[in-house]
Formats: structure tokens, sequence, C-alpha cells
């Protein structure tokens, strides 16, 4: 089992994804990166910190040639939600296309393109079929039915994060895509809820971020379902119920995946991520390894991932998920939090 780590340009003060990969080499197998100036599941990566970088191709690029010498695999993303009027067009296409054939020239190539979108995925079955075509987890594909019906678009498929915990449903996920030549990748350590209600507006929200900037917005409510619900003690322990798993717990997974999606792209620390699932165990505040956190939300509160019960993976990987009917992510985020300052 190996990750795939996210791309992001690093600050003034931040350690370089390219040093990170080297240092945790044995590690990881593949990045994934945005192109610079497109709309995708999260921030374009020219505007990450706040600020346009008019450098991010070109310190892009310098880093993609660097990993490539390291043996690193390159998954690019065409990841947004909504793609607009263009979403069938064929300037998109001709957009998808440009750009793979631009990294072929400037980095030798991309061997992974991500997408949620059914018809990037047409589009690059259609001319590149020597790169792997992986679906989203933003798709949220996490049946058989589902995967079957884009069978013929996509070789790999990250699973519906929301099923992370069911290791029997995960099986039978996996015995499909080894019957059918595909690949299944999990995603770790989303901070996202489980079956989060509002995620399909908010992943648009994301795909049209730099419209909705420009847009003069209501200011006195807040659009994220997670952050809204954080607001109320009463609702802390949907986090407990959500669908990160904990460094310690990861090789029950071994049997299922064989890359490991570690969300990084926006993370304040992605070393010390890669650092925590490289090693099996981490101690400290779990919130600070998702992504997103919501560390925030919850101070002077935090959640001490040493203080979990040795029977949390048993438990919660069993479960029926009738989270309405049951305490026991209640009881364990007592035992867990803990108040500093």
């Amino acid at each position: 089992m190996r990750f795939s780590v996210g791309y992001q340009l690093p600050g003034e003060d931040d350690d370089a994804l390219v040093e990170i990969v080297a240092d945790y080499l044995d590690h990881i197998t593949e990045v994934y990166f945005p192109w610079a100036d497109q709309p995708s599941g999260r921030a374009p990566l020219s505007t990450s910190h706040g600020y346009t970088d008019w450098t991010a191709q070109e310190r892009l690029e310098a880093d993609l040639r660097a990993f490539r010498e390291m043996g690193i695999r390159l998954d690019l993303l065409f990841n947004a939600n909504c793609y607009g009027g263009a979403a069938i067009s064929r300037r998109l296409a001709n957009q998808v296309r440009s750009v793979i054939d631009h990294l072929g020239e400037v980095v030798g190539g991309v061997d992974v393109v991500t997408t949620t979108s059914p018809f990037v995925a047409h589009t690059i079955k259609s001319h590149y079929p020597d790169i792997e075509v992986r679906a989203s987890v933003n798709m949220r594909l996490g049946t058989v039915i589902a995967m079957q019906q884009m069978a013929d678009l996509f070789d790999s498929y990250h699973v519906q994060r929301d099923y992370n915990r069911d290791l029997d449903h995960l099986a039978e996920l996996k015995s499909w895509a080894d019957s059918a030549g595909k690949r299944l990748v999990m995603l770790a350590n989303s901070g996202c809820l489980a079956f989060c209600a509002g995620q399909s507006f908010h992943d648009n929200m994301v795909a049209h971020e730099c419209e909705i900037d420009a847009a003069t917005n209501v200011t006195d409510w807040i659009p994220h379902t997670c952050w809204r619900l954080m607001r109320d003690p009463t609702n802390w322990p949907m986090l407990l119920q959500s669908t990160w798993v904990r460094p310690e717990d990861l090789h029950y997974y071994e049997s299922l995946f064989d890359v490991v999606k570690l969300a990084t792209r926006m993370h304040a620390r992605p070393r010390m991520v890669v650092d925590a699932y490289a090693r099996g165990v981490y101690r400290g505040n779990l919130l600070d390894l998702l992504e997103p956190g919501l560390g925030l939300a919850l101070a002077p509160h935090l959640l001490d991932n040493q203080r979990f019960p040795a029977d949390w993976f048993e438990r919660t990987s069993r479960c029926d998920r009738r989270c309405h009917t049951c305490n026991y992510c209640a009881e364990v985020l007592e035992q867990v939090t803990v108040t500093v300052g």
C-alpha cells in the first residue's frame, strides 16, 4: 500500500512537496495536481494562497519534472463538479487535450487523469488510450452497479468515501473490480461529514469559486454545512461518524487498496500528514490530520488521537451506520476530547 499525495505550491516558510516526496519516496507512488488556471475540486492552483501567483505554472512544471525523475506517477485533475455550459463542448475537449499534450512535451506526459466528468473521461479514452482514467471521489461511486455504469469510461475508481468504514462492502467492490480489471483507490483523511447533504452544493461552489469571489455575496449565512453544524456542540459526534481512517487503522485495508489518497492539496502541514500515515501512528489532535480539519470550530477543544478506545476500529467498521440510534461515537467523543488553554 502506497500513497497518492496532492500537490500544492509552498508558501515562503513551507516545505516544498518535492522535498516531502523525496523524504518519503518508499511510501509515495503518485502525485495528483490540477492545471494552474483550471477549476477543480479545490481552489485554483494559481490562487490557492489567496493571491494570484503568476509563476504557478512554471513552478508546477519544474516540480513535475522532479517527480518524474523520482519515478513518481503523475495524476492530472480535471475534477471540477461543474464545467457550466462548456460541459460537453469542443472547447472543453480541446482544453483537456491541449493540457495533456503540453505536459507530454514539458514533463514527459501524465500517467493518470482523475475526473468527475464522464465527458472528460470519454475525451481521454478516445485520444489517449495509454492514460489511466480514474473516477474522482466526488463522483460518489460506492456501489457495484454505479461502477458498472461507468466501466466503459474509467479504469479505476476512488471509492465513495462514505463507505470507508464498511469493510464487507469494500470487499464486495474489490471483488467486482478484480473481475472487471479495474482498480480501487481510497481517500483516507477526508474531514468531510459522512453522506454530507451539502456536498453537491459545496462542490459546485468550488467549481465557480472565481465567479463567486467576484460577486457581492450574503455574509450573514454560512454556506458550508459542516461549519454551520459545528457551531452547535450537540453535532460534534458527527465528526466521529465521518469517513476518515486513523493512521493506526490503515493496515486493515491492505488487501483492498494498493493506492491510498491523502488529502494534502490545501493542508497547512502536508509533511505531518504524510509522516503520520507512513509511520502508522499519530500523536496529536486528530482534526489536524484531516482536510478540512475543522479544528478551529472546536477550539479550545481538540480530539486526542491517542485516546481512542482499543475497540474503535472494530466497532466502527462493523456498525450498521444507523448513527441516529447509537451513542457509541458520542461516548468516544467525550473520551477523546481534551480542552487546552
